[in-house]
């Protein structure tokens, strides 16, 4: 029995990231950017129950890609087409968004076949793309919508940073101390800080500050990969 909780546990990120598909078509941000959290919180408890349990299995890891490419790739895609469809520029405009579940894909195709990535990440994670496109679209849509041209190129950066090789550390802990975990420490305490300045604005600029902490790490520290 405890082989399939994971896999259960998987099957309710890909139903909630169903649902972000849904509402983000239907133009609720903030609904659509609830279920991109939940998601990400069961794809969190899936892995840790698979290691608690020791319940590893070939289905369970493809079903996590594929759960993953809705929830983390659909769904912030779909944010941003509904975003962009009420754009007065061109009504072929909206399509560009579907390159973020393209990128979102090859990513995930990339992760499942490389062996480098068992510490650290090779590129933005898909959830980590995911929540930093839910979060802008639901505290900024007004001003994104102003500046569609500033949005496109977000679009093209995060693109790039899915399937680039810029290394980028795993909030995945070695012990409790400070000396093995103080890249986690550092960017969970400025996360802890942006929660209370910016509240529920926060998520977006914490993956800012996710990937620039990476990118700062990797200039100055041989990334363990």
């Amino acid at each position: 029995m405890k082989k399939h909780v994971p896999n259960f546990i998987t099957s309710l990120n890909l139903f909630s990231g169903c649902v972000a598909v849904l509402l983000a078509f239907k133009g609720n941000y903030e609904g659509a950017f609830i279920a991109i959290l939940l998601s990400a919180i069961f794809d969190f408890f899936d892995g840790f129950a698979a290691r608690l349990l020791k319940a590893y299995s070939p289905m369970g890891k493809e079903l996590d890609s594929l759960a993953d490419i809705i929830s983390f790739g659909m769904a912030p895609g779909a944010i941003v087409f509904s975003l962009l469809s009420g754009n007065t520029f061109s009504e072929w405009l909206p399509f560009v968004a579907f390159l973020i579940p393209v990128f979102s894909g090859l990513r995930l195709a990339k992760f499942n076949i490389d062996d480098r990535q068992t510490s650290s990440f090779i590129g933005l994670p898909v959830p980590a793309n995911a929540i930093f496109w839910a979060g802008l679209v639901f505290s900024f849509s007004p001003f994104l919508l102003s500046n569609v041209c500033l949005l496109l190129i977000l679009i093209g950066l995060f693109c790039y940073f899915l399937i680039s090789e810029i290394p980028m550390f795993s909030l995945k802990f070695k012990n409790a101390g400070w000396n093995d975990n103080q890249l986690q420490y550092i960017f969970l305490i400025v996360c802890i800080l942006f929660l209370i300045a910016f509240q529920q604005n926060a998520f977006a600029p914490i993956i800012g500050w996710y990937i620039l902490l990476s990118l700062v790490n990797s200039m100055f520290k041989k990334p363990n990969v």
